[in-house]
């Protein structure tokens, strides 16, 4: 009988919201229906977009985060260890968004202490998808990262893999949507 009264009362307390906390979210205006478009396709490579990064938004975040970090992969790419589309870290706890087109070279449109790291296409900016010409769909999995850290420790040159290895180390939480892309 106390077994089924401790049931009951923790049934209750998950019912009533009180145990219950909202979960870290990301989304984005500017992908719609979980499809890329062209403003987000790379401009290089035989594809013609115009490779703009995407309008990122997140919410509730662990309490405990000090900054954040964001990716975006492409499990997909023919490599064996797919590709790296956008990294940015150092991103202020008090952010909850990047803006469209902040992941251009040189951006000021980043929260003040971002940092982008460089990509599988050698630049430390955004790069558009563009998987090979019937290739079929490729994932391209955004990702938000909070982090316990303030800031990562890193040399401007650090590979994408590096970068990942130090944000998966500090990582507390994690959301994530994916688009995908093909031509």
């Amino acid at each position: 009988m106390k077994l089924f009264h401790s049931l009951l009362l923790t049934s209750c307390l998950l019912s009533s919201g009180l145990s219950h906390s909202q979960s870290f979210q990301i989304t984005s205006p500017d992908i719609k229906q979980g499809k890329l478009t062209e403003s987000q396709v790379f401009n290089g490579f035989g594809c013609t977009g115009q490779n703009i990064s995407p309008a990122l938004t997140w919410k509730n975040a662990p309490k405990n985060t000090k900054s954040f970090a964001v990716t975006v992969y492409d499990p997909d790419a023919p490599t064996g260890s797919g590709w790296w589309h956008w990294v940015v870290y150092n991103i202020p706890a008090d952010s909850q968004q990047l803006a469209t087109g902040a992941g251009s070279e040189n951006s000021t449109n980043l929260p003040s202490g971002a940092v982008q790291g460089r990509t599988d296409f050698g630049s430390h900016s955004f790069g558009g998808a563009c998987p090979p010409q019937g290739h079929g769909l490729h994932r391209y999995i955004f990702t938000v990262h909070a982090l316990k850290v303030d800031k990562l420790e890193l040399p401007a040159e650090a590979s994408a893999a590096m970068i990942g290895y130090m944000i998966n180390a500090n990582q507390i939480a994690k959301t994530s949507f994916t688009a995908k892309y093909g031509r």
